[in-house]
Formats: structure tokens, C-alpha cells, sequence
């Protein structure tokens, strides 16, 4: 394996998923400028996620939509002219 190849400025993290509220403790690299304080008191930084193991269908087994970005509205907007032209016809 090469030398000075992996990060060394490894430190404790919360990851967070706001789907589901599931918070979790461990270490990474991860570049953030939010703090949390943890179960234990101390404050660590913070990773924000949209989705997680906790929160993805293929690890829970259930459907569950999460559209944080609004990208359905989006989409039917975008393509709402071209519904309105094939109703004309």
C-alpha cells in the first residue's frame, strides 16, 4: 500500500439524519462548520444528512418519500407546457 496515502486528521463526527432524527457518533474527515452537543455532553462537529440507512427504503423495507428539494413541483412546472399542447391536439 502507499505511504501518506490515507488522511490523518481523523476526529469524532455526528452524522444526522433529519428524515428520521437517527444521530450517530464516529469518526471521519468530513469538512463541517456545525456543532452538536452529544448524549455524553461533550460538543462534536456536525454532518447533516438527507437520508440514511435509518431512513432509505432499500434498508427498511418501506416506502417512504422524502422530497426535501422540491424536485416533483420542478419537474411537473418544466413539464406542465408539454401536457397542456398533447391536451390541445
Amino acid at each position: 500500500m502507499k505511504k501518506g496515502l490515507h488522511p490523518k486528521d481523523y476526529r469524532l463526527v455526528v452524522f444526522k439524519d433529519f428524515s428520521c432524527d437517527y444521530t450517530f457518533l464516529t469518526r471521519s474527515t468530513a469538512k463541517t462548520s456545525d456543532t452538536i452537543v452529544w448524549r455524553d455532553g461533550k460538543e462534536y462537529p456536525l454532518v447533516k444528512l438527507e437520508i440514511s440507512n435509518m431512513s432509505h427504503p432499500f434498508f427498511t423495507g418501506k416506502m417512504k418519500f422524502v422530497d426535501t428539494a422540491g424536485r416533483i413541483e420542478k419537474f411537473q412546472q418544466k413539464y406542465a407546457k408539454f401536457a397542456k399542447k398533447q391536451s390541445d391536439k
